[in-house]
């Protein structure tokens, strides 16, 4: 009887490996998705330097974009009449902010800290569900309550400044 017992024991070992193992990859599939959709926009506002940066007058908004004339800051930079910027909750008409142009085209990101904190807001998200996964799967609490509370304090502070 002594070979059933230890082939239960087998079994229940393989079993908890493959759920740590499902759920650990899982988990650093989502954070990686995370950091992958906020470096779309993290990019320009981070790593300012030789990029064409200026102010934004918004004049329009449709579509989920918004349009008006760009007035350049930086040297080498030059004044265009329509540049776009993503409409958001933090983007309104007749408001000016300062951006960074994308390169090739013309479309915008907000710079400064504002801009910091609102491209990095899907990794906040991706903290956030992470953790559920990670305290679920894992069985790992500490490190779900450290992971939730970055990602709640990323959308919070991105929410405050914005």
């Amino acid at each position: 009887m002594p070979s059933a017992v230890v082939s239960s024991q087998g079994a229940d070992a393989v079993l908890r490996f493959g759920r740590s193992a499902a759920t650990g990859a899982l988990t650093v599939l989502i954070l990686i998705a995370g950091v992958w959709a906020s470096w779309g926009s993290a990019q320009y506002t981070m790593l300012t330097k030789g990029r064409e940066s200026g102010t934004i007058v918004v004049n329009r908004c449709d579509g989920g974009t918004c349009a008006g004339p760009f007035t350049p800051l930086s040297q080498g930079a030059r004044p265009r009449e329509r540049v776009a910027i993503e409409e958001s909750a933090a983007v309104r008409e007749g408001q000016t902010y300062t951006v960074v142009l994308k390169p090739d085209g013309d479309e915008v990101v907000r710079s400064g800290p504002a801009g910091v904190l609102h491209s990095w807001v899907p990794l906040g998200g991706a903290l956030l569900l992470a953790s559920v996964v990670v305290a679920g799967g894992l069985r790992r609490t500490r490190v779900a309550w450290v992971m939730g509370g970055s990602g709640l304090a990323l959308i919070t502070a991105a929410f405050l400044v914005v």
